[in-house]
């Protein structure tokens, strides 16, 4: 019997990535997993690696961003699941343009809000209501080191991974006397296709991958896994005393 036996959980992003390795690690402890990625392929290239451990799992299209969307998501979620939602991880999430503040195009502006915090505050408006109907449950919102700290040229992304943080924080005061908790995670540069398909893989551009890692005293970046063990933690019973945090996952980056 593994940590998650009998739970069901909900994990936004999961194509790839931190999304794909968290619902690898709670399927492999027993959780059924509602799937959920904007690209159809990626989504059921990671329900099919969770079967075996996974068997009742499903898989939705979403764009998180699309409130008609997510109500669809959570109506079939729910029925499928019969009304049972326990964990719910909201991971999916886009860096949006590179440009400095004054040049910023608003459009983007409003597609990255949209995605990155808007996504999230409708995903929780469902998964809090069906979790006061259930008794509670674990909630993990992922935010980043730049909701922390900042870099230049990335003003949305920076402003979205620190409102959500405030949002989590929020969330969390309002309904913890009902047994929900609520988390972000805050990674630092971590090897998924996001950031690897930037052109930072070593071999195409060693010198600006080599910049990268130089960032993390740990000299490296960190692995899908590593944030995903912390996520785990967060939606297991053993940090049960944890709410309306931010945990750093980052490999010594805001030590610095």
């Amino acid at each position: 019997m593994g940590r998650f036996s009998e739970k069901v959980a909900l994990i936004t992003g999961a194509g790839s990535g931190i999304g794909k390795a968290t619902a690898l690690a709670l399927a492999r402890e027993g959780a059924q997993l509602a799937i959920v990625d904007i690209d159809r392929d990626s989504c059921d290239e990671t329900l099919k690696l969770v079967k075996d451990h996974s068997p009742y799992s499903v898989s939705f299209v979403c764009d998180v961003s699309k409130e008609d969307e997510q109500n669809t998501l959570y109506l079939e979620t729910l029925k499928h699941f019969e009304g049972r939602l326990d964990i719910a991880v909201n991971n999916a999430g886009i860096e949006g343009a590179v440009s400095k503040t004054a040049d910023y195009p608003l459009a983007e502006w409003n597609r990255v809000l949209d995605v990155n915090l808007t996504g999230i505050f409708i995903g929780m408006k469902h998964q809090i209501k069906a979790m006061l109907i259930n008794g509670g449950g674990s909630i993990v919102n992922m935010s980043s080191v730049l909701g922390m700290v900042a870099v230049e040229n990335f003003p949305a992304y920076v402003a979205t991974k620190h409102a959500i943080i405030g949002l989590t924080k929020a969330a969390a005061v309002e309904y913890a006397a009902n047994n929900i908790r609520i988390n972000a995670v805050c990674p630092a540069t971590i090897e998924t296709p996001l950031v690897m398909d930037r052109g930072f893989r070593a071999g195409q551009d060693k010198a600006v991958y080599d910049k990268l890692v130089s960032l993390h005293p740990v000299g490296r970046l960190g692995k899908p896994e590593e944030i995903a063990s912390m996520i785990t933690w967060l939606c297991s019973d053993d940090s049960s005393f944890v709410t309306g945090a931010a945990m750093i996952v980052d490999g010594g980056y805001t030590a610095i």
